[in-house]
Parts: C-alpha cells; sequence; structure tokens
C-alpha cells in the first residue's frame, strides 16, 4: 500500500517554467565560473600545510595570548616573519614556519619555537606539532587533484553507460563548473586548501551527482511516455516531478551540516561550510544547467536513443 506523505515542501500538481530562465541560468553560471578561474590565479588558493609544506604548532596559553611578546622572543629566537595568529579560543595560538631543508633542521627550529613560546608565555603548552616537506607537499597536491580528475572522469564514464551521451555531457559540464564554483569559494573565503578540502569537493562531486541522475531518470521515463511532448515542456514536467525528492534531500543534507559549520571549531567549519556552499550550488544547476544542457542538444537525438533502446528493453 502506497502512503502519502504528511509534508509536501511543494505540491504535487506544481508546474513551474524553469526553462524559461535557461538562459539566464547559464549565463550566470558561466560568469561565476570564470570570476571563479579568476580568482584560483590572483590572488590563489589558501594551501594548508598539506599543499604548501612547513610547520604547523598548536600553542595553548594559561590566559589570553599575548601576540606581541610572543614574536618578539621568536625574533630573539632568530625565528624571522613566523605567522602567529589567534586559532579558535582567546588562548589558542597558531604558529606556521616556512618548511626545513632536513629532519634535524625541522626540529631544531620546533625546539626553538617551544623555547620562545615557553618564556614568553609560562605554562603554555603545544599542543600539537604538523610538518611537512616540500617535497611531500608537492606530492600530495599531485594526488589530491588525480583524484579529482579521475572521480570527474569515472562519473562521465558511469553516466555514459547508464544514460545517453547526451546526459553524460551534460552532467560533466555541470560538474566541472560546480567544481570552479567551489575553488572560487575557497578563494574567497580564504580557507586551507588542503585534504580535508580536496575530500569536500569529492564530496559535493558525488552529492551533485546523485542528484542530476535522478532528475536525468526522470527525463529518461518521460521521453518513452511522452512521445509527443516537446522536450521544453518534459524537462519542465520531469524536474517539477522530483522537485519535492531534490529539495527535500538538499534540506536534510544542509540542516545536517549547519551545526557543524556553526559550533564545529576550526577543524570541521571550514569543511561544513564548502559543503553547504556546494549543497546550493548542486542543487541549482541541475534544474538550472543540467537540464537546458539537454535541452540544447536537441530533442530528435534523445528521442531516437529512447526509441532504440525502449524496444531493446522489452525485449529483454
Amino acid at each position: 500500500m502506497f502512503i502519502r506523505p504528511i509534508f509536501r515542501i511543494v505540491p504535487d500538481d506544481t508546474r513551474i517554467p524553469f526553462m524559461r530562465g535557461r538562459f539566464m541560468g547559464l549565463i550566470v553560471s558561466a560568469v561565476l565560473s570564470i570570476a571563479s578561474v579568476i580568482l584560483f590565479f590572483h590572488p590563489g588558493l589558501h594551501e594548508g600545510i598539506d599543499f604548501s609544506g612547513g610547520i604547523v604548532m598548536e600553542v595553548r596559553t594559561p590566559g589570553p595570548a599575548d601576540f606581541g611578546k610572543i614574536r618578539a622572543a621568536l625574533a630573539e629566537q632568530g625565528i624571522r616573519e613566523p605567522g602567529v595568529q589567534r586559532f579558535g579560543e582567546a588562548t589558542n595560538v597558531l604558529i606556521r614556519l616556512e618548511a626545513q631543508p632536513s629532519e634535524a633542521a625541522t626540529q631544531d627550529m620546533v625546539n626553538r619555537v617551544r623555547t620562545a613560546v615557553e618564556s614568553s608565555q609560562p605554562g603554555a603548552r603545544v599542543l600539537r606539532t604538523d610538518a611537512v616537506g616540500a617535497s611531500v607537499s608537492a606530492e600530495l597536491f599531485r594526488d589530491g587533484m588525480l583524484a579529482l580528475g579521475l572521480s570527474l572522469l569515472m562519473i562521465m564514464v558511469y553516466i555514459w553507460f547508464r544514460f545517453e551521451w547526451q546526459f553524460a555531457v551534460g552532467a560533466v559540464v555541470t560538474l566541472l563548473l560546480d567544481v570552479t564554483k567551489a575553488i572560487g569559494f575557497l578563494a574567497v573565503t580564504r580557507f586551507e586548501f588542503d585534504l580535508v578540502m580536496v575530500g569536500a569537493i569529492l564530496t559535493i562531486i558525488g552529492y551533485s551527482t546523485n542528484d542530476k541522475v535522478v532528475v536525468y531518470d526522470r527525463v529518461r521515463e518521460n521521453l518513452r511516455k511522452y512521445k509527443s511532448m516537446s522536450l521544453r515542456d518534459l524537462i519542465d514536467l520531469s524536474i517539477n516531478e522530483t522537485l519535492n525528492r531534490t529539495l527535500g534531500t538538499s534540506m536534510t543534507v544542509f540542516l545536517a551540516t549547519l551545526p557543524l559549520a556553526l559550533f564545529g571549531g576550526s577543524t570541521l567549519s571550514g569543511f561544513a561550510w564548502v559543503m553547504l556552499f556546494g549543497i546550493v550550488i548542486g542543487t541549482s544547476s541541475s534544474i538550472f544547467i543540467a537540464a537546458p544542457i539537454l535541452l540544447f542538444l536537441g530533442e530528435h537525438r534523445l528521442r531516437r536513443d529512447a526509441a532504440v533502446q525502449s524496444p531493446a528493453k522489452a525485449a529483454s
């Protein structure tokens, strides 16, 4: 027995003409993506220690940290131009240093920083020390970019085999636009771009792909069901039929991620904010980018492929 949900975000008979705004959606998306590419080169991403290399030390002081005394003590130890900043609470300090040429030099630098901090802030404790060499950081950056590229390739192959090539082209182009916008968001917000952010972007790609597969699957079903309906009206119908599921899933993930962004602290907040941005971008791109691309690829091609596959499925 089918049980109708009590709560519906939009009525079942909703008929919003989304394709009327297809040109505006594509133009806005293109402008944002171009701006994101420009931001990627200037001012660029704020690379974390995973990709830039260096030493990061987290220090906790017994009272509010005196950054002037800490910087002066570091200068006395011969440490020039350290990055000293507040990290969360007033008693937490984050110290960044350049990568050292050897492990011995790294250990010597860590000891000098420890001495400087303890002398300027009696009772201070070093909570965490991370050190990544230049060669390791370059390898991590290469592997991270390779992971992003391979994920897009595998998604294209998956959609190509599950749907027709027009759907694969639409999905991959849309995902590329989503990824560029996420990178632009990182460039604007200055969140550290590290392996955690690579994981956030991969999660966005997976979520966005799932949302597009739902819409595309309904389009393919309706292509076989409404053979005389224009493709523009058919895509509008398909989006409206899946709108409750799309908005419901997006709202659930958004509300589950929002507390992490607000109260997750410095470790999780950046990841969560990027995820929130990705949810909004991924949901809107399924409607205003992926669907219009299908419309522009041409109605006759899609209907011809649907007609060829329909008898094959019936025979099987």
